[in-house]
């Protein structure tokens, strides 16, 4: 937390709503988005509102409209990157390796880098799951053209790894997407740090989503 930031929730514990002034420009805006992902999460889009963000940035509902036009506005853009970032994460690591990597290279290079931006952008990510059937369809509108983009990534990879001929060629592909990512996002609910490393989670679901739990020879 930066000095302005820390004065600033000083002030806000202290009782004392914190005026413009008191937060640079690009950080109130940050401490704005973390602070609105946090609670999207934690109460739901409805239950939420602009005086609730405020108040829990330490800042007057004035200085929100400094940044954001409404509560719709910053809804939008956590939802946006809820998405965004975890493409980004996976795009880069598979890129970054050899052409020539085989298929358990690949998928397990595309689900640590989901499994890492998801769980180190947990409120954002977890906001983006949890309240996207809340908002109204006029938001969910404009969040589906970045879904869709990222779910065909992750169906031009399945078949990317399936032209090598390592998967069995009677399996559906957008089936298999959606279980995977479903399944990886699932761990939003389940993951603590504590048990596992994120390393060790993607090597056991890249083992699990290709071998399965068949017991090979």
């Amino acid at each position: 937390m930066g000095k302005k930031q820390a004065s600033s929730h000083a002030k806000a514990t202290a009782g004392a709503s914190v005026s413009e002034d008191d937060i640079a420009p690009a950080e109130g805006r940050q401490l704005i988005l973390d602070t609105a992902a946090r609670l999207f999460r934690e109460e739901g889009y409805a239950s939420i509102s602009l005086r609730d963000i405020a108040a829990e940035c330490g800042v007057t509902t004035g200085s929100i409209y400094h940044h954001f036009g409404s509560r719709e506005e910053i809804v939008t853009e956590v939802l946006r990157i809820g998405v965004v970032r975890v493409a980004e994460e996976v795009r880069r690591a598979v890129m970054s390796l050899d052409p020539a990597s085989d298929t358990r290279t690949i998928l397990h290079a595309a689900i640590h880098a989901h499994l890492h931006a998801l769980l180190k952008l947990q409120d954002y990510t977890s906001a983006n799951v949890r309240i996207f059937g809340q908002v109204p369809a006029s938001i969910r509108e404009k969040q589906i053209v970045a879904r869709d983009a990222y779910e065909s990534y992750w169906h031009t990879l399945l078949q990317r790894c399936a032209a090598r001929g390592e998967f069995n060629p009677a399996r559906d592909l957008r089936l298999t997407r959606l279980f995977l990512i479903t399944a990886l996002n699932g761990s939003l609910e389940w993951y603590r740090p504590r048990s596992t490393s994120i390393q060790m989670l993607s090597h056991e679901l890249t083992e699990l989503f290709l071998d399965g739990l068949t017991r090979r020879g």
